[in-house]
């Protein structure tokens, strides 16, 4: 079963790379932002309407996505760039810990509201493929640069 588990995150990351440019497991001094909780509970409704719209199911919040999904913005925000980096980590960690079969995210970068950042996704075929995906549990990480840009991460998962 491990083994399955294991090939299904491989493909996973795969998929969800496929428009993205290469993984990257380099490190960068991290600090911890705060979190803007206001546009991560807009964007999570934003996308629980849409796929409700579409006849899919509202995604469930899950902690352990938060959690990874904040530190992946935090990485972000000390890159001072969008990316999937260390993605395949964040997979095989919230597979072991929720039992998850599939993981997926979305990132951005330089929207100023959740709504920009839903269309963003929406207009981007891959995006827009994992957000209306047969996922059934979610989080949304949001934090804000010290220039005032904000940062995205959606993690998806079943």
């Amino acid at each position: 079963m491990k083994m399955i588990r294991e090939f299904l995150v491989l493909v996973s990351f795969v998929c969800t790379m496929a428009s993205c440019s290469k993984e990257s497991t380099g490190t960068a001094n991290v600090a911890e932002a705060e979190n803007v909780h206001e546009i991560e509970n807009e964007l999570l409704d934003v996308v629980n309407q849409h796929r409700l719209s579409i006849g899919q199911n509202s995604l469930t919040f899950s902690s352990v996505a938060y959690e990874y999904a904040n530190q992946h913005t935090d990485y972000m925000l000390a890159r001072g760039s969008i990316n999937h980096d260390n993605f395949s980590k964040r997979a095989s960690n919230i597979s072991a810990k929720e039992d998850a079969k599939y993981v997926a995210e979305n990132v951005a970068k330089d929207y100023s509201s959740a709504t920009e950042a839903f269309n963003g996704w929406l207009k981007s075929s891959n995006h827009r493929k994992t957000m209306e995906d047969d996922f059934t549990h979610t989080a949304v990480s949001v934090k804000e640069s010290n220039d005032g840009t904000l940062y995205f991460t959606q993690i998806f998962f079943r």
